[in-house]
């Protein structure tokens, strides 16, 4: 198969657990883009946590985000196309959350909001501050997430955390079926909330189309449940070592885990055919 793209998950796929990117995977990254191959970042990350590894990877392709809720291009630091959560909905998923101990960070614009410093909101202040100033994406703490989304022009998501996993599951189920919104799996103990229709597969499939190509043309990695919508889209799915068996079952090809290098290898003998 001649692959023309390789679509790329972040944390636990192209990332180590120190959240960097193995030099083998870039190394075989640039090899394929010096071959045309285009690689494009599919994540659940906001655009403004994404900026280091964008730059390392030296890609000029708009980035997928916040599990395909919209396209944002680097180049114009502006979005392309996007399906944020409508106002109603994202006041109704807060009041529910008023009456639960549920944790949430709310990804808004170019900011990502919270009112208690749970732990993923810890990890993340912790991370960012490992990063030069004009890399590290905007985590601020708010007095009412109720007033901040209300003023916000855009909420991509919620990002749901609790170190009560089955208490955090039956939360996102009570949402999936109440509001009727997307409920996908990002982290062991987290969830994220977006507007119903959302995936990554779904973005990535209408920008490979708008590129002229087919999604039978792509090469695709990820790890976790928010990843499986473009798994199973693309030419070729590949699981990584460190996904849940459910995951690995549904892709077409599992390797090694995001600390050993196997996404490399996938690059240089399935695509680049070496």
């Amino acid at each position: 198969m001649n692959y023309r793209v390789i679509a790329l998950d972040l944390d636990g796929t192209l990332l180590d657990n120190q959240k960097r990117i193995l030099p083998q995977s870039l190394a075989a990254l640039a090899e394929a883009r010096a071959a045309g191959v285009e690689v494009v970042v599919v994540t659940g990350r906001h655009h403004i946590a994404i900026h280091p590894f964008y730059q390392a990877l030296q890609i000029t392709t708009p980035a997928i985000c916040c599990n395909g809720t919209y396209l944002y291009d680097f180049q114009q630091k502006k979005v392309l196309a996007a399906d944020p959560l409508p106002q109603d909905q994202a006041r109704l998923v807060l009041q529910m959350l008023k009456q639960s101990d549920i944790n949430a960070l709310m990804y808004v614009d170019d900011a990502m909001l919270y009112q208690v410093p749970s732990s993923n909101v810890i990890r993340s202040l912790a991370c960012a501050e490992t990063l030069p100033k004009a890399q590290r994406p905007t985590l601020q703490q708010v007095n009412s997430l109720a007033q901040a989304a209300d003023e916000a022009q855009s909420i991509w998501k919620f990002a749901l955390s609790h170190a009560d996993i089955p208490a955090l599951r039956h939360f996102a189920e009570a949402l999936e079926k109440e509001l009727g919104l997307a409920c996908e799996w990002s982290w062991h103990d987290q969830v994220d909330i977006a507007k119903s229709g959302n995936s990554k597969g779904k973005r990535l499939q209408q920008w490979v189309s708008a590129q002229g190509l087919s999604m039978d043309q792509v090469v695709a990695f990820g790890d976790n449940y928010n990843d499986l919508s473009m798994l199973e889209a693309v030419g070729l799915g590949v699981a990584m070592g460190n996904a849940d068996d459910a995951i690995k079952a549904r892709a077409d090809l599992t390797i090694a885990d995001h600390m050993q290098p196997g996404i490399a290898e996938v690059i240089r003998t399935r695509v680049l055919g070496q």
